[in-house]
């Protein structure tokens, strides 16, 4: 394992602050794109608020899923994000006070089959829209083959090099 030394200005937390710079090292690059990911990551999950009667990323991402897997349940949700299922009940609490999600009657213990009403489903498909122009944003000034490299990558950076193999993650809505 490589250490990496930084100089450090101000925080020494390179991840939850922009204060540090680090050295010229073979494993520096890997640390700037770990630093980046991270940023990346909390500017989706905690970034902007998002428009009265947009789902939240958290909620986008659940909407997404029961989408693609309609009557599935919450303890599914739990077991395919990863998170444990009082963090899914209580995005999913959300999307059913908000009417984006139904939950059908069935066995307490199991959870309730999910599916999304008529007004989940245009939410969801506002939300994609909207994600998708930020996207094109962001990219505006790049050229077809610097966004084309750009989804490769994230691609192959994703499924572990050149690992091929589906997963949770190839839905792009999620």
């Amino acid at each position: 394992m490589r250490v990496v030394e930084a100089r450090v200005v101000g925080y020494s937390c390179s991840v939850q602050h922009n204060e540090v710079e680090p050295e010229e090292t073979p494993a520096s690059g890997v640390v700037a794109v770990h630093d980046e990911l991270v940023r990346l990551v909390r500017q989706l999950v905690a970034g902007d608020r998002p428009p009265a009667g947009s789902p939240t990323f958290a909620q986008h991402s659940l909407l997404s899923f029961v989408a693609r897997n309609p009557g599935c349940r919450a303890t599914q949700i739990s077991d395919a994000f990863g998170v444990h299922r009082s963090t899914v009940s209580r995005q999913l609490r959300g999307c059913v006070d908000e009417g984006w999600v139904h939950a059908e009657p069935g066995p307490l213990r199991s959870g309730h089959p999910l599916s999304l009403t008529d007004v989940g489903i245009a939410v969801l498909a506002g939300a994609d829209a909207r994600r998708v122009e930020e996207v094109r944003d962001r990219v505006a000034s790049w050229s077809d083959g610097e966004i084309a490299a750009f989804a490769r990558n994230l691609r192959k950076f994703r499924q572990g090099g050149d690992i091929d193999h589906e997963s949770i993650g190839d839905d792009p809505r999620a």
